[in-house]
């Protein structure tokens, strides 16, 4: 009896032990996936890491051999604009420049209109960056980057010479050329680093789409078979709409052909409208109960879809062989909400004026340093789709940067006898911080370290960076990140569920215009804005139900192929060469669904049977095309009119 209880005692001890050694394991093996991106580093990233830091480096030292007052805000300008492409590098460093050279004439302007008003200065700076984050909102790219420095550009040369204002002038020269300073740093070492750009960035441009092709094929394939899956389907189209954001980077890196990013822009615009009528082809193929259809060219697109298919490898062929004297153009625009303006203009001009208040209160010494960060850190987050995700993760690779600082404040830099060794020293932090940057799981902590870790750091050439500066400093940005942070979770905060319902609301009104007898959406324009913001959803969809967000999608499916068809109908009511009887029975179907599309089945159905009697009617091959057309988009209106229905 006690032998078997020694034997269970044994049993649990090696039990126990099993289990910790199995925990162990465990946590190691996620220790290990954590810091997979530092210890096995692709070459891409090492080479992004080590150009960004070398350009840090290089501005770093230049702006202290010319001996300027502040060299650190240069490296802060090479983290800004180094991307991980060297077109993304270009286009954001050409509106970096932009919005400073305009920042700077406004902030000149508004300390020569009130030197001795504190009060109105301050109210106008906020109502004037809420400005500047409000229309940003509807641009796209780093134009939107662009608009949003010139607002906290102004800021920071304002308020760095609001004790002096005589030399706002001098402040505002100084910011410039660490600017361009830093710019100029950045395109060199990129240069350098990619000796073969043009021909490396036709490559990926024709990789992108011949991907995006073979994405949207199996789409379509699987839809016209009968297995809609709105995951599937959604992710295929951010596989799109990702594609079409990059391809302004690629036409840059390229250089030649100026028509190239408009034919690689058709092209995806034609993959969505093929995707659209596959899924319309399979809800009236289910609708009709003849089942899946099986019939596929040796490309493995459906017959149905031949043309649509020829028209994507026109314009990738002409993108991989530009013709000259080409003129085409083709673009598009990614729709924003007025709310969503409006929201991040409030926010901005709210945290400006509270964040002078706190000045005002307290009398802070390092008040205006305060506002600068508060200003600057805004213009970084205030174009963020989630600001308040953004601005958690901010706050944390703040947090490091700060710890970073201080250890190379109290122990490294007091031992350093020359710039050039200076700059040994911060490869290493700085490298960390490149590599970081290129994870998606630690891009948001590196975008505040790699920029801030020299601005903390505050190397001179006049003095010593004592301690106590650097506390003073490190303290005042890191109140300004929480500051900001507290700002965008009470003043109006972001929450997913109700944008999603803001959203919706809006596509709907949208939906409803493209009636209009003055509407001009085109169908490329309607498919890219609806993958566009059906995209920019899913990608904040934090917190939301896996079942609400499929209902989401499914619905916005609907919606655009609603869309879609009320476009093709409203085109052909405009089509001369149809009898004015055709053109003006679609007119009143129109006239009537944008009147009430509760009845749109009823209407259809009435529709549909007018138009089919004049089939018979009419002998020519154009109006007879036409008027299938308009039927089958009749019978796709009130079939997804009808699934709606069916799901309400």
């Amino acid at each position: 009896m006690h032998g078997a209880k020694g034997r269970n005692a044994s049993f649990k001890a090696v039990s126990v032990f099993a289990r910790i050694r199995a925990d162990l394991l465990q946590s190691r093996a996620s220790w290990h996936h954590k810091v997979h991106w530092l210890v096995a580093a692709s070459v891409g990233d090492v080479a992004f890491a080590t150009r960004s830091s070398l350009a840090a480096g290089l501005s770093l030292l230049i702006a202290m051999w010319m001996e300027l007052d502040s060299p650190q805000w240069a490296p802060l300008t090479v983290w800004v604009v180094a991307q991980s492409s060297r077109g993304e590098s270009l286009s954001k460093a050409r509106w970096r420049i932009a919005g400073t050279v305009l920042g700077c004439i406004i902030a000149i302007g508004l300390i020569s209109a009130f030197p001795q008003a504190p009060a109105l200065f301050f109210c106008v700076l906020a109502l004037w960056i809420g400005i500047c984050c409000g229309l940003a909102t509807f641009l796209q790219s780093y134009r939107a980057y662009g608009l949003v420095l010139t607002g906290f550009t102004s800021a920071i040369v304002a308020t760095g010479a609001i004790s002096q204002p005589d030399d706002v002038f001098n402040v505002a020269i100084a910011r410039g050329t660490y600017i361009i300073l830093g710019v100029v740093c950045e395109a060199v070492l990129a240069m350098l680093f990619t000796p073969s750009l043009r021909e490396q960035a036709r490559k990926n441009l024709e990789q992108r789409l011949d991907g995006a092709l073979k994405a949207v094929t199996a789409c379509v394939n699987d839809l016209v078979n009968g297995k809609i899956h709105p995951q599937s389907h959604a992710q295929v189209l951010t596989t799109l709409v990702t594609a079409n954001s990059r391809i302004e980077f690629d036409a840059l890196e390229i250089g030649q052909g100026k028509h190239i990013a408009d034919h690689a822009r058709a092209a995806l615009s034609e993959m969505m409208v093929m995707l659209a009528r596959a899924r319309g082809g399979a809800l009236l193929a289910q609708a009709d109960g003849t089942g899946p259809s099986t019939a596929t060219v040796p490309s493995s697109v459906p017959l149905a879809l031949r043309d649509d298919y020829n028209r994507i490898q026109q314009h990738i062929y002409a993108t991989e062989h530009p013709i000259k004297g080409d003129h085409f153009r083709f673009q598009t625009a990614s729709r924003r909400h007025a709310q969503e303006a409006f929201e991040n203009g409030i926010r901005s001009c709210a945290g400006i004026l509270a964040g002078w208040l706190v000045w005002e209160v307290t009398a802070w010494p390092a008040g205006a340093a305060f506002i600068s960060f508060v200003a600057l850190v805004y213009g970084l987050l205030a174009t963020r789709e989630n600001p308040i995700l953004a601005s958690g993760a901010f706050f944390k690779g703040a947090v490091w940067c700060a710890v970073v600082a201080a250890l190379y404040v109290l122990i490294v830099l007091p031992a350093l006898t020359a710039p050039e060794f200076l700059l040994v020293a911060l490869m290493v932090p700085m490298t960390i911080g490149g590599l970081a940057a290129r994870q998606p799981a630690t891009a948001g902590y590196a975008f505040s370290f790699n920029m801030f870790l020299p601005v903390l750091l505050g190397p001179t050439n006049e003095s010593r960076y004592d301690e106590q500066a650097f506390f003073n400093g490190a303290l005042c940005f890191l109140i300004a990140v929480l500051f900001v942070g507290w700002t965008y979770r009470v003043v109006l905060p972001f929450r997913p569920d109700s944008h999603m319902v803001r959203t919706g609301r809006w596509r709907q009104q949208r939906l409803r215009a493209l009636a209009a007898q003055s509407g001009k959406t085109t169908l490329q324009q309607w498919l890219s804005e609806s993958a566009d913001s059906l995209v920019r959803i899913l990608r904040n969809a934090q917190g939301i139900s896996e079942a609400t967000q499929l209902a989401y999608m499914q619905n916005q499916f609907r919606l655009t192929n609603i869309g879609m068809n009320i476009i093709i109908l409203r085109d052909i009511q405009r089509d001369q060469a149809l009898p004015p009887p055709v053109r003006r029975v679609v007119r009143v179907f129109l006239r009537k669904w944008y009147q009430d599309a509760a009845q749109t089945v009823r209407w259809s159905s009435m529709t549909q049977g007018w138009l089919a009697r004049q089939l018979g009617l009419i002998s020519d091959t154009h109006g007879h095309a036409q008027i299938e057309k308009a039927i089958g988009s009749l019978r796709l209106i009130a079939a997804e009119h009808r699934s709606t229905s069916n799901v309400d």
